[in-house]
């Protein structure tokens, strides 16, 4: 059986959270070389086709901005009705019933019920 043994403490190595050399002098060179060439990386940006701009620019957007998980609406709605419930599980008694109340009256008072 190759490796250490389940329980034994990790010994040499990289420390957590280190980044790999390699990579990191990668990303400095490359970061390096897009900031040298702003100004031309704009320019030729303008030149291109509106389509085909969009494009380079969408693609450049997951570098800066965080992808969003798909979410359904159903799931969306049961994660709202769980926020709901806990914090009206946090409320007095009293207040629940006083939503409750107010609730069923708006009910009554527009029509639709449900």
């Amino acid at each position: 059986m190759a490796g250490r043994r389940k329980g034994t403490e990790k010994t040499g190595g990289r420390k957590a959270g280190t980044p790999n050399k390699v990579s990191g002098t990668v990303k400095e060179w490359i970061a390096s070389i897009i900031d040298g060439n702003r100004k031309q990386f704009e320019d030729d940006l303008k030149e291109l086709e509106p389509g085909e701009r969009v494009r380079i620019i969408s693609g450049l957007l997951s570098y800066v901005a965080p992808k969003q998980a798909p979410s359904r609406p159903d799931e969306e709605l049961r994660k709202e009705k769980e926020m709901l419930y806990d914090l009206l599980m946090d409320l007095p008694d009293e207040f629940v019933r006083r939503i409750s109340d107010r609730l069923n009256e708006l009910e009554k008072s527009d029509g639709y019920g449900d």
